[in-house]
């Protein structure tokens, strides 16, 4: 089966993006895994497929698939190649569209100097919106990960997200806790895990252990969940500069409102796959 695809990037978060206006988006998981394996396939990050609205407030339906073949419910960096590659394809020509998602409608605008906001909606505290196993509400968390004790802050930003505070991104356990603590008993849809390092109430560095994925050179929803937190923790103030591995993105948020993320989409190329049966 032969499909087409566009290879996007946001930040070094890196997506395959699949036009589905036309026809029915139909890849099993298996195959999902194959399009997106770096030796096999084509290789990224997730795939995002662009369909037909079914709500009549939105514009197009936006859905992600991770690496492993599972479809999730947000994804930020996605959502701002996705509005650029519906401009490129001449899909439309509103700058600001509103877009379905799982986890509600979000409105991506193209801006004047090629990068992109998004209105990533508010952000969402309570375990078990979450969803986090916990009887107290408390910002911060106490999570036991095999013998290391750690402090977290849970948020939701329509995926679930854990972020944790350390000294220096380039030597935090990532590759060691991010598993971990995406697979922990506590947070029963798996969830992603963030290692956020202040610099000062405007800026942080932050490494993503995303679910699905693994580590992600970028991660919009992590950046968004890591400044709620700070914000919340008293540490940040409104608007943050994030710093990742794969590029720097602008969060804002008001600590009630939504959160606003803004950073650059690129399109790297297009192609076609004969993808194998599954």
């Amino acid at each position: 089966m032969k499909i087409r695809f566009t290879k996007m990037q946001g930040a070094g978060n890196d997506f395959v993006v699949i036009n589905a206006t036309n026809q029915p988006f139909s890849l099993p998981p298996a195959q999902i895994k194959k399009l997106a394996d770096r030796h096999f396939g084509v290789g990224c990050d997730q795939i995002l497929v662009v369909e037909k609205a079914t709500l009549p407030e939105a514009d197009f339906r936006y859905r992600i698939f991770n690496a492993d073949g599972g479809e999730v419910e947000q994804c930020g960096n996605g959502a701002r190649c996705f509005v650029r590659f519906v401009h490129d394809e001449g899909l439309t020509t509103q700058r600001q569209i509103r877009v379905e998602t799982l986890s509600g409608i979000i409105s991506p605008r193209l801006e004047d100097n090629g990068q992109v906001t998004v209105d990533m909606g508010q952000p969402r505290f309570l375990p078990a919106e979450i969803p986090f196993i916990s009887e107290s509400q408390a910002i911060i968390q106490p999570l036991q990960v095999g013998d290391t004790a750690i402090d977290i802050t849970v948020v939701s930003m329509g995926n679930p997200h854990a972020v944790q505070v350390v000294a220096d991104t380039d030597t935090a356990p990532v590759e060691k806790l991010g598993p971990l603590i995406e697979s922990h008993p506590r947070f029963p849809q798996r969830v992603n895990a963030g290692f956020m390092q202040m610099i000062d109430a405007h800026t942080i560095r932050l490494r993503v252990y995303e679910r699905g994925a693994g580590e992600t050179l970028a991660c919009g929803t992590g950046a968004c969940a890591a400044v709620v937190a700070g914000i919340r923790r008293g540490m940040l103030a409104s608007p943050v500069r994030v710093v990742t591995q794969g590029g720097d993105l602008s969060i804002a948020w008001d600590g009630q409102g939504s959160v606003l993320l803004t950073g650059p989409a690129v399109s790297v190329f297009s192609g076609e796959m004969d993808l194998p049966d599954a």
